[in-house]
Parts: structure tokens; C-alpha cells; sequence
């Protein structure tokens, strides 16, 4: 996914001065809560994620740090009249969910924008569903402004097609408008659109980017990769309000799920300074990894205008630079070594394209590698991970680095030697593992083939090989909830009920530990994060049952509580 921001909040930016007086003066109002000076958790089925996956009865806490981890006896000897108990009464104890790929707050877009999904998330099934959520949406819009969507998803349509620049012309005649695909990676604007951000039919291809056209030659208003970022930037060019709210939403979507870490993985310098006022207002308690992007936030810290420090802060921190290789698999964007499944328009070649091309990829990859960088560089094809790995491996002999841990984001088509070298590199993917539910039929049935579909995410090959991955959810892309992605690794079904590649499945034990301590590690915050282990941060949640039980029902269990510093910040 691409959600690459460099408008986005410009004018929070210009009124940060003002924000952080208005939070010194209202300081008081807004301190975080502070945890119990003890609390102990007891009768419980405790998952500690440690390094030998043990299960015990009881948790002891003291302010925001655990303390104790063993049985009840244990535990309730160090209890005394301050303590505040929680009987579990058989529920489980897990260290809270480690976001490892998403793009937080965007899980808020649905404030502003139409939700365009189809099934199995949201309801639109053609094209004049999709239109006429968009004329409600646009009926609270003054005439001249933009309206967006977000979420389509043309395989899923019965058209199996991307709407026209001529059907929104038609049903939204007043407004520009721009629609962003599911994969995050392109989109749909109309006449009125294409005027308002300076594209013409004399428009030519920007690099790594596509003005697709109909068979005239005329632009139809499908703009991918790089040809759609203005569009982007400017449907999330929000506002002081907006964004706090968007922020507020998106809180709630990750903490009802147990989520305690949470993650952007493409953060320009005014969505840094958004989220550090949104900190400074308390308007959320989620740890924030951010990760930089490679050719504006992040050049900032290469060339050392800015340092690192001058942004981290408690539960904020700026973590690796992000690079986007290439697009999306079910976009037709994702960069292959062989040729899609099903012709590409009738080209029967077609193999995608890199975002960036490999010798401008080295370079990036190199020179922050030889800075002491941690890397996190997305690539979906098998093509562009080869990019990707030759590029590392050449940064690694120019500046060796011990235990480098870039990390192959999605990595969706990863070959068995491909994992091979990432584990000989240093390198450990991150799975959008998910991918075998919401589109597994679809890969196999369109864009990758079956023999192809059945390795998706390789999870169990990656384990083979001795490599640590995790797994994640690239939200907004599909809706937060690590429980669906330890399901998704475990069982690889499709939507449909198909088992999508049932030699790739894992035990529900590993596939906890992509979303916990392997989280933890992949960003290099295991020492305090990740399990439930003497002297590391009470971040915990709370299960109704035990994910142990029956795997298939997995992503069916609720959380029952959210803790985060030893604070309970969510209570079904």
C-alpha cells in the first residue's frame, strides 16, 4: 500500500506552535492515566510468548512493569491491601498485539470519505452500488469540492472492471472526484479531477506511474503507482479538527482489538508533527512506531537536518525509512518474474513494473544502510524482491551490519531461495498473511494461478528456512484485528472456505508469536515489548477464551480487555 502524504496535514503543521500552547495550558486536563501501584492477574491461562512459549496461571504487576509471572501460589504472596486483582476465571492472558505493518490513523478515512469495500467487508457488489454511495456521500458536499471513496475493489466487482473517468463524470457531474482502490496503490478520478490537479490527455507516464487510457488513447481516469500520489495527497489534506477526529476513530479501532502497539509505515514530516500534537493531547494511548519515508521525511534524517531525538518521545517513536518497490498483486501493479495468471489486457507478457527502478532502489537502500538505518522496503512480487534482495546484499558488503533486520514488507511471492538469502542476509518479512481470505480466490483463480496462490505468504517455508516474520494487516487496506491474521496463517482459507496453499500452514502458537515477541524483534523492541516476562511493560489484553482451543474459530474470539503501561484502556 501506498499512502504516501506530503500535503497531508501542512496545516497542522503551521499551527503546531499553537497546539502546544493550548496543551501546556490544558496539561492538567490531558496527563495520561497512571496505572494501579500493583495490580495482580490470577486464574488465568497466561500465554507468555517467552522463549520457551510457557503458559502459566498469574501475572503480578507494578505500575507499568511486570514484576512476577508464575502460578496463583506465586503470585498471591506478593499481593497486599493496594493491590488491585483481577480473577480471570479461565480467560486468557496474552502480551497486547504488535501492529507490525499498517498506516494508523488511516482506518479513520470512513469519517470523511465513501466506504466503497465489497464483501467480506463491506456491501458493494457493481458498479452502480459503488456510484450511488458516492452520490449520498456527496450530497453533504458543496458543488466545486472534492468528494472520495476509498476501498473498490474491481475483482470483487460483477463487472470485474474499474469504474470510468465517464461513469463518475455522469453521476457526479459538480464535483471532482477521486476514488482510492483497496490495494492503496491506485485510483479513479473523473474530468473535473484530472483538471483540478493539472493531468492532461499530453500527460506522459510519471516514472515508476501509469495514466491508463481506453482504446482511443484517452485517459479514462485510472491513474496507478505514482501517477496517482497528487490525488492522494489531497484526499488526505485534512484539517486541524478532522485529523484529531480521524486520530480518536482509528484509537478505537486498534485498542477493541488488543492492539497496544500500532504502526505507520509511511509517515511524512506533517503526519509526524500531527500524531506527536495527538500524543501531546492524549488523544490516543497506542505505542506509534513510525517509519519515514525514503525520498521526503526520510532525507531529512540522512542529511542531518533532524535527528531522531528531536521526535521520539514516550510511546512515540520514529523507527526504519520505508521504500515502496513496487504495487500491488491484485492491482496488476506488483512486480512478477513470470507473467500474471490471467493477460493484463490481452498482454499475455505482462509482468508489472518496479515502482523504483533497481539502480535508484540501490542507491536508496545503500546509502541509508551505510547512515545505520533500519530498512523496511516493500515488495509484493517476486521480481522486486529480487531487486530488493541483490540491492541489500551489495549494501551489506559496501557497510556490514551484524543483524541488519531489514524488513521485506508483504513479501507476498517470495520464492523458497528467496527466503534462503533473506535468512542468509539478515532480512525478515512481514506477511500480510490475510491475503489467503480476502483474495485468495481471486489469486488463484486471476492473477497468480493455483500453484502460485498456494505459496502466497509463505509462512511455513520462512519457518524452514530458520527465518523470524511476522504478520500483519496493512490497514486501512482490510480492517485491524491480529486475531484474523493468526487465523488467516494457521488455516489459509479463502472467504469462500478454500484452503489456499494447506502446505504453508503453521501452529496457532508461532503464528501468536507474528503478532507478539517476533513483532517485538522485527523492530528491534523486544528487550521490553512482546511477551509477558519479569521487567518488560505491562501491555496485555485479554481474551474471552483461549485461542489454543479450536483454531478454526479463532478470529471469531473477543478481546475482553486492553492494557498498555498497566492502564486499561479498553474494557468490552
Amino acid at each position: 500500500m501506498d499512502f504516501s502524504t506530503n500535503k497531508w496535514l501542512s496545516r497542522l503543521a503551521k499551527l503546531a506552535g499553537l497546539i502546544v500552547l493550548i496543551g501546556i495550558s490544558i496539561i492538567v486536563f490531558v496527563s495520561p492515566e497512571k496505572p494501579p501501584a500493583s495490580q495482580a492477574f490470577i486464574n488465568g491461562q497466561v500465554i507468555t510468548m517467552d522463549d520457551n512459549n510457557s503458559i502459566v496461571e498469574a501475572v503480578f504487576v507494578r505500575e507499568d512493569q511486570i514484576i512476577a509471572v508464575g502460578d496463583n501460589a506465586k503470585i498471591q504472596g506478593l499481593i497486599d491491601n493496594k493491590t488491585l486483582v483481577h480473577d480471570l476465571q479461565g480467560k486468557t492472558l496474552l502480551p497486547g498485539f504488535i501492529d507490525s505493518h499498517s498506516h494508523f490513523p488511516g482506518s479513520g478515512m470512513s469519517l470523511f470519505m465513501a466506504d466503497l469495500r465489497s464483501p467480506p467487508v463491506g456491501p458493494i457488489t457493481n458498479i452502480p452500488d459503488l456510484l450511488t454511495r458516492l452520490q449520498e456521500k456527496a450530497k453533504s458536499i458543496p458543488k466545486g469540492e472534492w468528494v472520495n471513496g476509498f476501498g473498490y475493489d474491481n475483482l470483487m466487482l460483477d463487472e470485474n472492471r474499474h469504474p470510468s473517468r465517464d461513469e463518475l463524470d455522469q453521476a457526479l457531474p459538480d464535483h471532482p472526484v477521486f476514488i482510492l482502490h483497496v490495494s492503496g496503490h491506485m485510483g479513479v478520478t473523473n474530468s473535473l479531477g484530472l483538471i483540478e490537479t493539472n493531468i492532461s490527455e499530453e500527460s506522459r507516464d510519471p516514472e515508476g506511474g501509469h495514466f491508463a487510457r481506453d482504446k482511443n488513447g484517452r485517459l479514462n481516469g485510472l491513474l496507478e503507482e505514482h501517477a496517482a500520489t497528487p490525488l492522494q495527497e489531497n484526499m488526505l489534506d485534512l484539517g486541524l479538527i478532522d485529523f484529531l477526529r480521524m486520530v480518536s476513530h482509528a484509537n478505537n479501532d486498534y485498542l477493541k482489538v488488543g492492539v497496544t502497539t500500532a504502526q505507520n509505515g509511511a509517515v511524512s514530516t506533517e503526519m509526524t508533527q500531527g500524531l506527536s500534537i495527538a500524543k501531546v493531547l492524549n488523544l490516543t494511548p497506542l505505542r506509534l512506531e513510525l517509519w519515514p519515508q525514503f525520498d521526503n521525511f526520510g532525507q531529512d534524517f540522512l542529511n542531518g537536518t533532524i535527528e531522531v531525538e528531536d521526535f521520539n518521545r514516550d510511546r512515540l517513536n520514529i523507527g526504519a525509512i520505508k521504500i515502496i518497490a513496487d504495487g500491488s498483486i491484485q492491482g496488476y501493479t506488483g512486480y512478477l518474474s513470470e507473467p500474471y495468471h490471467e493477460p493484463f489486457h490481452g498482454d499475455a507478457e505482462y509482468r508489472g513494473y518496479p515502482r523504483v527502478p533497481y539502480p535508484e532502489l540501490a542507491q536508496w537502500i545503500k546509502k541509508y544502510h551505510s547512515a545505520g538505518f533500519q530498512l523496511a522496503v516493500h515488495g509484493n512480487g517476486d521480481a522486486s524482491i529480487d531487486d530488493i534482495l541483490d540491492a541489500f546484499e551489495q549494501a551489506q558488503k559496501a557497510s556490514p551490519k551484524e543483524d541488519p533486520r531489514l524488513i521485506l514488507i508483504h513479501a507476498q511471492m517470495a520464492r523458497e531461495d528467496q527466503l534462503a538469502r533473506m535468512k542468509t542476509l539478515g532480512v525478515t518479512p512481514s506477511f500480510f498473511s490475510a491475503h489467503t481470505y480476502y483474495w485468495g480466490d481471486m489469486h488463484r483463480d486471476i492473477t497468480m494461478g493455483e500453484e502460485r496462490a498456494n505459496r502466497i505468504s509463505p509462512a511455513r517455508t520462512a519457518i524452514d528456512q530458520g527465518l523470524r516474520f511476522t504478520s500483519h494487516l496493512d490497514t486501512p487496506i482490510v480492517p485491524m484485528s491480529p486475531l484474523l491474521s493468526v487465523w488467516s496463517v494457521v488455516n489459509r482459507l479463502s472467504a469462500t472456505g478454500k484452503i489456499i496453499g494447506a502446505d504453508e500452514r503453521i501452529g496457532v502458537m508461532q503464528a501468536l508469536r507474528s503478532v507478539t515477541i517476533d513483532a517485538a524483534w522485527q523492530i528491534y523492541r523486544d528487550q521490553d515489548l512482546g511477551s509477558i516476562e519479569e521487567g518488560k511493560l505491562a501491555d496485555l489484553v485479554i481474551l474471552k477464551r483461549s485461542p489454543m482451543i479450536d483454531p478454526l474459530t479463532i478470529k471469531d474470539i473477543k478481546v475482553d480487555r486492553t492494557i498498555i503501561g498497566g492502564v486499561t484502556v479498553y474494557q468490552q
